[in-house]
């Protein structure tokens, strides 16, 4: 693999993999205090609507429209202009989401009822208030994604992606110094809102220092005549409507999941935040590091696609190696990983089971997810980011009728709980995640030539992924009854250690690699 890359990408895993675990403690929290009920919801439903802006305006935009542009003149040597750019990017983000957080705050109880419509009475009213108080609040982590947009193009990776941690920090401050009796989740559902509105400024302002040092000449404007600016605007336009065309189907799922009872809500953002993390800690570490190495390669027409098709079949390769035990232990292993996390308190036995079922939905679409984001990425760096937003609205259009069909109709016609159609909804959204990916691989290799897995080499990871499941999952039917934590430390480091000497002993390119790295450092 290329040393660039692999050590952006480490810097990039290492952010994420700290960030997700304080969000791991943040939710292990929230699910001893409130459980799965009602006050859990609207926790959850409201950290996640106002969180539109943040989605919309955040780094998948920034990083197809802003980051190639800026990583381009930086490797042309031309710091000042870049700086310029920076300037007016941050200027007309900050024009454009005021107005959001203005219309965000007025429009709540609107906002809620479409996003959220199984929600009634107090219920739906706490949710209101909390998204009034959280909307400014995400306003503010846009920019957080602009920081990382100049500190990722000056391969800076480790800070963008560890800030969160703040962000998390705060609102576990929030939680745990809150009251906790039954009459008072009202109370701790004001403070964690709180908590977060703290974090996002943290969150801002523990990057801002070592963006202004790299950012030469920058200086807040809105661009006016600048043709660099004007391709960022050019390509910012596709990009926030693709953005927003994925944000529909996340959007989908908590419209469709209030539908279904008291649980469902909060139990999808559980089974989320796991199945987030390989997509994240594998899929965006990976693709974060190639988007400036393939926006900066030089040549040619020819020579600068052979260049990103290089890449990208490296970076394919190291993804499916990560994702693929990911998806098998997701199935097999799902209530293992829910247990040693979740269960505590107001969080039960029956609650990781629940779990569970939605978790090993979600992993009928893992992988197709994963290597999506990276051919993406390559649309984006090639300054494409038109191909993706269409596929993008298929995938979507199949995830909202497909999710909806499986998780409302599909449970009354065979006799099971409503709530357990939250299952059908993450399943579907894997077949359509399945489609987008067949869809950008094809039309990738018209654009720059096939990027092909090497012969066998995807059969090899499953066929040892599933080998070690099995194994796993005979462990787990032994030491079930030592409790949740030490039963997964039981089951999941046999697990990895035998998909670690399979791969090896199938000579997988990748875990040799791994294996060497991890010697050299010994």
């Amino acid at each position: 693999m290329p040393r660039s890359a692999g050590r952006s990408a480490a810097l990039v895993a290492a952010g994420i993999l700290l960030s997700r675990i304080a969000g791991l403690i943040r939710q292990r929290i929230f699910n001893h205090y409130l459980g799965l009920g009602n006050v859990a919801d609207v926790v959850v439903a409201s950290l996640r609507i106002p969180n539109l802006l943040q989605n919309l305006f955040g780094e998948g935009v920034l990083s197809a429209s802003f980051i190639p542009v800026y990583a381009r003149l930086l490797g042309q040597g031309r710091e000042r202009e870049a700086g310029r750019v920076a300037g007016a990017v941050a200027g007309l983000l900050g024009l454009v989401v005021a107005v959001m957080v203005a219309l965000g705050v007025g429009a709540a109880p609107l906002v809620v009822d479409v996003l959220a419509p199984g929600f009634g009475g107090e219920k739906r009213d706490l949710t209101v208030t909390l998204v009034r108080i959280l909307f400014p609040a995400t306003g503010v982590l846009v920019f957080s994604a602009w920081c990382l947009g100049i500190l990722n193009s000056h391969r800076k990776f480790f800070l963008s992606y560890v800030a969160p941690v703040v962000w998390n920090a705060a609102i576990i401050v929030a939680a745990v110094a809150g009251p906790h009796g039954d009459a008072d989740r009202t109370r701790l559902a004001l403070l964690i809102a709180w908590g977060a509105v703290a974090g996002s400024l943290l969150q801002v302002l523990v990057q801002l220092p070592t963006v202004l040092g790299l950012a030469r000449g920058l200086r807040l404007s809105v661009g006016a005549g600048d043709p660099e600016v004007r391709t960022v605007v050019r390509n910012f336009w596709p990009a926030l409507m693709s953005r927003g065309v994925n944000q529909i189907s996340a959007y989908v799922d908590t419209v469709i999941s209030s539908l279904l009872g008291t649980g469902p809500v909060a139990a999808l953002a559980n089974a989320q935040l796991l199945y987030t993390l390989p997509v994240s800690l594998f899929g965006m570490s990976i693709s974060a590091a190639e988007l400036p190495e393939m926006s900066a390669a030089q040549g040619g027409e020819a020579e600068r696609q052979a260049i990103v098709r290089a890449r990208l079949e490296a970076a394919l390769h190291r993804i499916a190696y990560f994702i693929v035990p990911c998806a098998v232990a997701f199935l097999a292993l799902g209530q293992v990983l829910v247990g040693a996390l979740f269960q505590t308190g107001r969080f039960t036995a029956a609650d990781s089971r629940y779990v569970w079922a939605i978790l090993a939905g979600s992993a009928v679409g893992l992988l197709a997810s994963t290597l999506s984001r990276l051919s993406s990425s390559t649309f984006y760096a090639l300054g494409d980011t038109r191909t993706p937003l269409r596929y993008a609205m298929v995938r979507v259009g199949l995830t909202t009728v497909l999710g909806f069909l499986c998780a409302v109709p599909l449970p009354r016609l065979l006799g099971v709980e409503l709530r357990w159609g939250v299952v059908g909804l993450t399943a579907s959204a894997g077949f359509a995640a399945w489609v987008e990916f067949v869809l950008l691989r094809r039309s990738l290799a018209a654009r720059i030539g096939s990027a092909q897995f090497a012969s066998g080499y995807l059969a090899k990871l499953w066929a040892a992924a599933v080998a070690a499941g099995v194994a796993g999952w005979g462990v787990w039917l032994v030491t079930e009854r030592l409790g949740p934590v030490p039963a997964a430390a039981a089951v999941l480091v046999p697990y990895a250690a035998i998909y670690g000497g399979l791969t090896l002993a199938l000579k997988i390119p990748t875990a040799r690699a791994l294996l060497a790295q991890a010697t050299r450092r010994a």
